[in-house]
């Protein structure tokens, strides 16, 4: 068995990277993707290596002569590679594919070493390697039938977006035997060249074959191997976190991102926050049909979208300010405020972080579950002259719930105190307390001293439309923040959400229902594993401590390179104590993580 490799492209959509040099010489993790391909393939002991070549050939050529591959290497030139697309390349490389049993790759993928066992130690002598599609996929896909046989290649101009639960993209990795090259591939090839043209793909004739009767070739299916292809910059930065060849540095890079996870393959998510039951796919279906209105059109500014936000949530349009999402209004909040602030810790770090430390004050639960209540916070701060108080609720990351009336009592005592109280209630609606927020008009009228801060995105399940609210008696205090904010501060799809929200409040009440019964689910079980300590949550997620020697940090890692799933290190928040945060999701990932907690602890 032979490989061919095509790298004759130029590579545009990367830019300066490949000014210089062919697109396979650019570096992930400081290897070139040649470099780890042709590593790759030797250790198969195979006859030979075959590279088309074209866009700065000779410079490649050059290069692989530094590698020491052991595997004998030949070249195929490829001189209009600016004027064809791939079907020129491997058609001149065809009587290659005459000779033996192939394994064709295209150059710009990195992957592991295992896609090519999966490959070899399949006894079908040709199969064309695919996995299931995800959105961060771009290219060719196919839909296969229960056999593996594959019904139909999908180009790109053809692909239907309302069809991708069907589709598997093609991973750009074939195995051909040499009777499917000669009796079927090549002829094809030939014929379709001559038909239409070299400006074509080589999948194109693929497509054509599995119109045959018995077209001999199936899709094989990866089940959660890695690979990424490699088009642009953002690819490039992905695959550079992926394959770090360091696992602590591939965990501080996927850290480091913070969101975007879904271009992640097969990657679940325990550590970001929000309503795994909502929305409804009615609210889903009435935001696409109205996409391309959304996509082309202006949103409103400041002023409507302070009146969408005054009817979802049943308050006065100038007691309430919506945001880019909460961190908007937590950032033009903290730099309206002046004096002292008095902060809970652990809790949510965006505030203290928007606020000079040495004005900041605080307050440190001095017990292992880092419960308080409102007694504690207001003897604490009775005598530590602070003008402000934030407070979280219920408080991240440990689940910390007050109670509305001792809520009430904090914002009578605030108020005599002369101090102004800003109030997260960004995870309230997950407490079992029913009708349990501030945001209400009677409430802020008589407390212009108090700030209810709270994100649409977690509680509502949204965070693609960066929403969050927040509500005060203090009308001059909003009217300023409205200003400090860009006029159009969200999206059309933002403000179209705000629209139609109202209609599906029963949709919204009954998904609270699901996440506290899965919560208490979650927390039942996480509490049956040796190793664990689990802290009584009221919101969206649940803290543990881990008990049993394993650091926060090591158990993260194994989480995400050995499982896919990617939890919360609490440790740098907690002085180095060994803490998780993990996220409540529906039963089917709860499950994947309590079982991997299981086998690890």
């Amino acid at each position: 068995m032979q490989a061919i490799i095509l790298a004759a492209g130029m590579g545009k959509r990367l830019k300066e990277l490949t000014e210089n040099n062919t697109k396979c010489m650019v570096k992930v993790n400081g290897v070139t993707l040649i470099d780890r391909m042709l590593h790759q393939i030797e250790k198969h002991n195979l006859s030979k290596i075959v590279i088309v070549i074209g866009y700065e050939g000779q410079k490649l050529v050059d290069y692989i002569a530094t590698l020491d591959i052991k595997t004998p290497i030949e070249y195929v030139n490829n001189p209009i590679y600016d004027k064809t697309n791939n079907i020129y390349s491997l058609a001149l490389a065809k009587d290659y594919l005459l000779e033996e049993d192939t394994l064709l790759f295209e150059s710009d993928i990195i992957f592991e070493d295992s896609l090519i066992d999966v490959l070899l130690d399949d006894p079908r002598e040709t199969l064309a390697l695919v996995d299931k599609y995800e959105s961060w996929m771009d290219g060719t896909c196919v839909k296969l039938a229960a056999d593996d046989s594959i019904d139909d290649f999908v180009p790109g101009k053809k692909f239907k977006f309302d069809e991708v639960d069907e589709y598997y993209k093609t991973v750009n990795i074939y195995k051909f035997s040499k009777n499917f090259s000669c009796t079927h591939y090549v002829p094809f090839l030939d014929a379709y060249t001559k038909a239409l043209g070299d400006n074509e793909y080589y999948e194109q004739v693929l497509r054509v074959i599995t119109m045959l009767d018995e077209p001999e070739i199936k899709g094989k299916r990866l089940d959660g191997q890695l690979w990424y292809e490699i088009d642009d910059i953002q690819d490039l930065d992905i695959a550079s976190s992926l394959f770090a060849p360091d696992e602590d540095d591939r965990l501080e890079r996927i850290s480091g991102r913070y969101g975007g996870y879904w271009r992640y393959p097969k990657l679940v998510d325990f550590c970001y926050l929000v309503n795994p039951y909502f929305p409804p796919k009615k609210l889903v279906d009435e935001l696409k049909a109205s996409f391309e209105v959304l996509l082309t059109q202006y949103p409103s500014g400041m002023r409507v979208n302070s009146l969408l936000a005054a009817k979802n949530f049943d308050i006065h349009q100038e007691n309430i300010l919506v945001g880019n999402g909460a961190a908007e209004l937590i950032k033009s909040l903290m730099g309206i405020l002046k004096g002292k602030v008095g902060f809970i810790r652990p809790t949510f770090e965006e505030y203290p972080n928007r606020y000079d430390e040495a004005n900041s004050v605080v307050f440190t639960p001095n017990n292992e579950d880092f419960s308080y209540g409102a007694d504690d916070l207001m003897e604490f701060f009775k005598d530590k002259q602070v003008d402000n108080i934030v407070l979280i609720n219920p408080d991240n990351p440990s689940g910390n719930y007050i109670k509305k009336s001792d809520v009430l009592r904090l914002v009578d005592w605030t108020k005599a105190q002369n101090i102004n109280f800003i109030l997260d209630e960004s995870f309230v609606d997950f407490a079992d307390e029913e009708n349990c927020t501030l945001i209400e008009q009677e409430i802020v009228d008589a407390n212009s001293h108090l700030y209810v801060m709270k994100s649409i995105s977690k509680s509502y399940g949204v965070p693609g439309l960066r929403l969050g609210v927040l509500a005060s008696g203090n009308v001059d205090v909003i009217a300023k923040m409205k200003k400090d904010v860009a006029i159009w501060n969200i999206n059309s799809f933002g403000e179209f959400y705000m629209q139609i929200a109202e209609k599906y409040k029963k949709d919204y009440a009954k998904s609270l229902v699901e996440i506290r019964a899965q919560r208490d689910y979650f927390q039942k079980m996480l509490a049956e594993i040796p190793g664990l300590r689990v802290i009584p949550s009221q919101a969206n997620y649940v803290m543990v401590e881990l008990t049993g020697g394993v650091t926060a940090k090591a158990l993260t890692k194994k989480l995400l390179i050995k499982y896919n799933l990617f939890v919360k290190d609490l440790s740098s928040k907690l002085g180095g104590k060994q803490f998780l945060r993990l996220a409540v999701r529906d039963k089917v990932d709860n499950d994947k993580l309590i079982n991997a907690l299981k086998a690890e602890l």
